[in-house]
């Protein structure tokens, strides 16, 4: 629902812009990191409603992330979207496998890309 904090963890400086506005025009207040370190601290710091993780980050890749964020009380309820370029079925397999609770594609699709953060955010 609008108004929910977001975490966006995100190294690419055009997809994060993107995603921060999309989400700020539709009423959400936004986080941001550009590393999955970063990510992780900001979360347990400040418990947004939802996370929305690159997999391909400097460092710590967005999988490694998760399982963090998925072993510590304080985020392990957190809703976390994979965005990915990795389009492969490997990759796919891999995402699902490592428990994100849904992934989205770049280039995202701007209605989709919304409807599956409404979708989550109101589970």
């Amino acid at each position: 629902m609008p108004g929910e904090l977001i975490l966006i963890v995100e190294d690419n400086e055009k997809n994060l812009k993107l995603v921060r506005d999309l989400l700020q025009v539709s009423g959400y207040q936004t986080l941001e990191s550009i590393t999955a370190e970063d990510g992780i601290e900001i979360a347990k710091e400040s418990r947004p409603a939802l996370i929305l993780m690159d997999i391909q980050l400097p460092g710590m890749s967005g999988i490694e992330a998760l399982k963090i964020l998925r072993a510590d009380p304080i985020t392990q309820n957190i809703p976390v979207i994979a965005v990915t370029a990795s389009v492969m079925n490997q990759d796919s397999k891999d995402i699902k496998a490592a428990g994100f609770d849904s992934y989205q594609r770049k280039p995202i699709e701007i209605k989709g890309f919304l409807d599956e953060v409404h979708r989550l955010l109101n589970v």
